[in-house]
């Protein structure tokens, strides 16, 4: 199972670990996949970061939600909230998205049939799927625990499990674990 990680600065600070610290954890659990994600973070540090990242090692590198920071890296992973807040049609947003960023990777976030479903017509790469459990980033959200792997099965694109899922896990139908508190422990 190919392992996808979260690297969100806030949680990289509480934890009081360094970005250096995060990317040799990656490359010891033979990460495929970086998501860097900063909500609060000033447009600076972002770029600092991702620069960062991208000098320290080979592993792809995508940006969360901020398309105007895929140069500095390799694609963009965006929410079904952020697709809304660039047009009211997916497929409009998404285009949208392609003009900016081109061909790099692009991933969307879903959580039940009907975002999985619509995501098939999309010009996108990949889509996260989840919450596999609860966690403590995101408390709205539904838990599929077993049913994600049902669920998976509705994709044309490689699915990402996400939420709450650890290193450990093997959940069947997905192409990546997308794992961020998990990675902490080792």
């Amino acid at each position: 199972m190919k392992l996808y990680a979260l690297l969100d600065y806030e949680t990289l600070i509480k934890k009081k670990w360094t970005i250096e610290k995060f990317i040799l954890t990656c490359e010891v659990l033979h990460v495929k996949i970086i998501q860097y994600r900063d909500k609060q973070g000033e447009r600076a540090r972002k770029i600092e970061n991702l620069k960062l990242i991208k000098s320290l090692c080979d592993i792809i590198l995508l940006v969360n939600d901020e398309v105007e920071l895929v140069e500095f890296c390799d694609g963009l992973h965006v929410g079904q909230e952020d697709l809304q807040q660039i047009a009211t049609c997916k497929k409009d947003a998404i285009a949208n998205i392609r003009q900016k960023i081109g061909r790099k990777i692009l991933g969307v976030s879903t959580h039940n049939k009907e975002e999985i479903l619509e995501a098939n017509s999309l010009d996108i790469n990949y889509i996260g799927l989840g919450a596999y459990r609860a966690t403590n980033t995101k408390d709205d959200v539904t838990v599929l625990k077993e049913n994600l792997s049902e669920m998976a099965r509705f994709s044309l694109k490689p699915v990402g499990a996400i939420g709450g899922v650890r290193v450990d896990d093997n959940i069947k139908g997905v192409s990546f674990l997308v794992v961020g508190s998990n990675l902490y422990e080792y």
